[in-house]
Order: C-alpha cells, then structure tokens, then sequence
C-alpha cells in the first residue's frame, strides 16, 4: 500500500537498514527518517 505516493514498505525498509547502519545514530536527528523526507530521495 501506498501512502502519500511513498510505498510503506520500501520506507520502512530504509529506515531500519539506516538504523542498522548508523547505531550510534542520534533519535534528535529522527527527522531525517521521516516518510516526506524518503519520498524527496525516492523521487
């Protein structure tokens, strides 16, 4: 399923796969992770 012309699933992959790859990732940089965010990379 879509949502916001974003397919869920392939964001929410990214996600995990950047926290995955950024462990000592700061939660203050959350924002970056956000779904409009993956829709301007995606596109």
């Amino acid at each position: 399923a879509k949502l916001n012309g974003v397919d869920s699933q392939a964001w929410l992959t990214w996600v995990l796969a950047q926290i995955a790859d950024h462990a000592d990732h700061k939660v203050a940089r959350l924002d970056e992770r956000m779904l409009w965010r993956y829709a301007t990379l995606a596109a």
